[in-house]
């Protein structure tokens, strides 16, 4: 998954829990608060949208789908 750097402000008390979680999971605070962030995200209602797909790559898929549809027809 790609990462992008960015710069946040935490209380103390809030980044503190986030340390101590992160050290004790053995992984690097970055880490524990982006897993934390997707929980929360999920556990509040978010569901992530579908990208969408580009008209050109319809036709493109629509076109593969003809192409094997022939080539099956044609033994």
């Amino acid at each position: 998954m790609a990462t992008r750097k960015v710069t946040l402000s935490l209380d103390s008390g809030a980044l503190e829990f986030a340390e101590r979680a992160a050290k004790a999971h053995g992984i690097s605070v970055s880490s524990w608060l982006s897993k934390a962030a997707r929980r929360e995200a999920v556990r509040t209602g978010y569901t992530p949208q579908r990208a969408p797909v580009a008209p050109s790559a319809e036709a493109d898929e629509a076109e593969l789908t003809a192409a094997e549809k022939d080539l099956r027809a044609q033994g």
